[in-house]
């Protein structure tokens, strides 16, 4: 008997190497518009987190114009004008196939918007891997519990049965505050010491490591 029956992954600095892009376009948005350039640090400290949230916790003193602007010049930089490759890790298609494979069923959770992740599944040609998805504007931003609830009402999985897997410290106090399992991965936003503060059961280096946590 397997110990969990649905595997939840996120999505950016997760199965996809877009931290690197990410702080590129956020970095560059805020060159465009004049205002102050957040660190690197500070925009891996966002990444998982809706884009709203992401932009109040970076720029506390905004307000609503400025916000939607930020949000229009990013997501031109992000579709139109960056550069930097964000390609899946080495190893997570394969996983997802072998967890297929085996007998789980597969999520998304992330801090993507539905467009921005129907775009990268359609590109990437994994939508087919996964069974369901919840995506920044279709639930309360992370860590807020509201995707996993809606993701394991969906499909009728009890908590102890699911099992998230994350970058940042956003997946797991998300999945700790759904009463679900987690296991970080120090390759994408935050690294070890940064995500043991939430507590994950375990942590992975490389995508198919996985398999060894769970057994395989």
């Amino acid at each position: 008997m397997k110990q969990y029956e649905l595997v939840i992954f996120d999505w950016d600095g997760t199965l996809m190497d877009s931290v690197g892009k990410i702080v590129a376009c956020m970095q560059q948005t805020a060159k465009v518009l004049e205002l102050p350039i957040p660190s690197e640090f500070a925009v891996r400290d966002i990444i998982g987190l809706s884009m709203q949230e992401a932009l109040n916790t970076l720029y506390p003193d905004g307000n609503d114009s400025v916000y939607h602007q930020m949000i229009q010049v990013y997501r031109q930089q992000y579709l139109e004008l960056d550069t930097t490759p964000s390609p899946l890790f080495d190893g997570a298609e394969l996983l997802l196939q072998q967890l297929n494979q085996i007998g789980y069923q597969l999520a998304i959770a992330t801090g993507k918007a539905r467009a921005g992740l129907d775009r990268v599944l359609n590109e990437t040609g994994l939508g087919q891997q996964f069974i369901a998805s919840r995506c920044a504007d279709e639930a309360v931003s992370k860590p807020h519990p509201e995707m996993i609830h809606q993701l394991l009402n969906e499909l009728n999985v009890k908590p102890a049965k699911a099992l998230m897997i994350g970058d940042s410290v956003h997946d797991i106090n998300m999945a700790n505050n759904a009463g679900i399992d987690a296991v970080g991965v120090n390759y994408g936003a935050h690294g070890e010491s940064q995500l043991l503060t939430s507590n994950p059961k375990s942590i992975i280096s490389s995508p198919m490591e996985l398999l060894g946590f769970l057994g395989h």
